[in-house]
């Protein structure tokens, strides 16, 4: 048995957040707070970015924060400022670079599809519909729709469950290394690691990726080289 299926993660794997939330950030700058100097603005989007976690954090929480914490024209209520992200910030949804070219070569290879993904159901989905990213998945899995989040390993196995594969005829492809590389380890599931922002823990012992890319594009090359049972030594 061969490589038969890829699983991949959605933010900061698919959908660029880095460059997202950036763009979404300056509109909230420029748009609500006190006018200021471009090395304050700037220093203020850094400080934002930082807070913001790469997302991990609870929005609500992150929100007051920030309602607290900036220089508005006029402070907003947690509720506007919620509607104002929803409004706004998947505006602003960027494609990550090589990810349409990597889908379509993956499907080339006549290999299935899956995305699995952190987050409430309508947002992922909301995101997946604006980078026109549908058509190529055969299963999506939302931890807000199925009620198991990564690492959790049953998420993995309802993944592979729904793909008709098992865990040595898949890969999977994210840039969290615990969410994504050593969650999916502890089922059997080999993984390559797209560096963004997160250093690989070291008290990860197991579940180490096969694979370390810097850009989507490197990922098609790889797969060949994937056999039965694990991967081709190299």
């Amino acid at each position: 048995m061969l490589l038969k299926a890829v699983l991949f993660d959605l933010d900061n794997t698919l959908m660029d957040r880095d460059n997202t939330f950036l763009s979404f950030t300056w509109q909230l700058v420029r748009e609500c707070l006190v006018p200021m100097e471009k090395d304050d603005a700037d220093k203020l989007v850094a400080e934002i970015i930082v807070r913001d976690a790469d997302g991990y954090r609870e929005k609500e929480g992150f929100f007051l924060e920030l309602i607290d914490i900036l220089p508005w024209q006029q402070k907003p209520s947690l509720e506007e400022l919620q509607r104002y992200y929803n409004q706004y910030y998947m505006t602003h949804a960027k494609v990550m670079d090589h990810a349409i070219d990597t889908l379509q070569a993956c499907r080339n290879m006549g290999l299935r599809l899956g995305i699995i993904t952190n987050g409430h159901s309508q947002l992922q989905h909301r995101k997946i519909d604006l980078l026109h990213l549908p058509d190529y998945f055969d299963e999506i899995v939302i931890s807000g729709e199925v009620g198991l989040s990564k690492p959790d390993p049953q998420i993995y196995r309802l993944a592979l469950e729904r793909l008709g594969v098992g865990s040595n005829q898949c890969i999977i492809v994210g840039d969290h290394p615990r969410n994504d590389i050593w969650g999916a380890a502890q089922v059997g599931i080999q993984g390559i690691w797209l560096r963004r922002k997160h250093e690989w823990d070291e008290k990860l012992t197991m579940g180490k990726p096969w694979r370390t890319i810097m850009e989507l594009d490197e990922v098609p090359g790889l797969l060949p080289q994937f056999e039965a049972g694990g991967v081709k030594k190299s």
